[in-house]
């Protein structure tokens, strides 16, 4: 069984930055996609980044050239850099490869 941890939410005022990290059990981040979601209250999970095998990103349109998403298949993580946070970016942000989730980090993002 895979586990997925993620880390570094956290408290943070708008306009802020924080990086999350997504570790694994397994060294399947080389051979897998990787998504990061979010979640928050209320509301249903998006997808926010997602990065292929071949490093190709794409992101959700509302923090394209904010968030930035990027995978160190050595260390077997996947990060997920956001600047300029805003307070509708405050979430529980979840790392997702296949059908394995992590636990989530919470971000809020204060105005």
């Amino acid at each position: 069984q895979v586990q997925l941890v993620e880390s570094g939410g956290g408290l943070v005022q708008a306009g802020g930055s924080l990086r999350l990290s997504c570790s694994a059990s397994e060294s399947i981040f080389s051979i897998n996609s990787v998504g990061w979601y979010r979640q928050a209250p209320g509301k249903q999970r998006e997808l926010v980044a997602h990065i292929t095998t071949g490093g190709i990103t794409d992101y959700l349109d509302s923090v394209k050239g904010r968030f930035t998403i990027s995978r160190d298949n050595a260390k077997n993580a996947v990060y997920l850099q956001m600047n300029s946070l805003k307070p509708e970016d405050t979430a529980v942000y979840y790392c997702a490869v296949r059908h394995y989730w992590g636990q989530g980090t919470q971000v809020t993002v204060s105005s």
